[in-house]
């Protein structure tokens, strides 16, 4: 009869059987639009991570099941378009993760609290004589750096250093009062050395193997 959906409950042209990328990359977003409820699973923890391959490879006949369609091409096209979509936030998605992740490198260095200890760790003479006098840090470092709304705060770093004559770890614990920071611990851990360079330990933390009286 005229006018009647072509697509018959449980049967599927075979060339439209496939993997469905849109319900892969947008699972639940993807089940409301194609009226596939059960896609809804995906927002359980862990049953998700199942239930995306799941509704990747089962997806394209549960949507021409639950959905009325004009004809094969109108479902390609749709599930074409869905599969973009689903690219795109996904891209996206990973590309603002990856510059968050890749920014926060940035924002350590450019605190006060970070070229304070680098400038400690440049001029003090053992760690020349161990490391060079060109000491560099690298890239990728870690920390945290918290600021209060008071002036006060708190930052803590894990800083790979190299130079000339040998690389090394530096860790650093700096607090912030009324504007200004002070340097707690500043630690040097030369590779292949066993003691330790102390530059800084006003709370006299235990430092593994340093010297007796630091």
């Amino acid at each position: 009869m005229a006018g009647e959906p072509l697509n018959e409950p449980a049967e599927i042209p075979a060339e439209l059987d496939r993997w469905n990328w849109g319900a892969f990359f947008l699972n639940w977003i993807w089940g409301i639009g194609n009226s596939t409820f059960v896609a809804l699973l995906a927002l359980i923890p862990f049953v998700n991570i199942i239930m995306i391959f799941v509704l990747g490879a089962r997806g394209s006949r549960w949507a021409w099941q639950n959905r009325t369609w004009r004809d094969a091409e109108q479902f390609r096209k749709t599930q074409r378009n869905w599969a973009i979509a689903g690219l795109v936030v996904w891209v996206v998605g990973i590309g603002g993760c990856a510059t968050m992740v890749g920014s926060i490198p940035y924002v350590l260095k450019s605190s006060d609290a970070y070229r304070m200890t680098m400038d400690a760790i440049r001029a003090d003479g053992r760690v020349k004589d161990a490391i060079g006098d060109d000491v560099t840090d690298n890239f990728w470092i870690g920390g945290h750096l918290n600021v209060n709304a008071n002036g006060a705060g708190d930052a803590q770093f894990s800083i790979p250093v190299h130079g000339a004559k040998g690389k090394g770890t530096a860790f650093s614990h700096l607090v912030r009062n009324a504007g200004t920071w002070s340097t707690r611990l500043l630690v040097v851990r030369v590779d292949g050395v066993d003691a330790p360079i102390v530059l800084t330990n006003e709370d006299h933390v235990p430092i593994p193997d340093a010297a007796i009286g630091i």
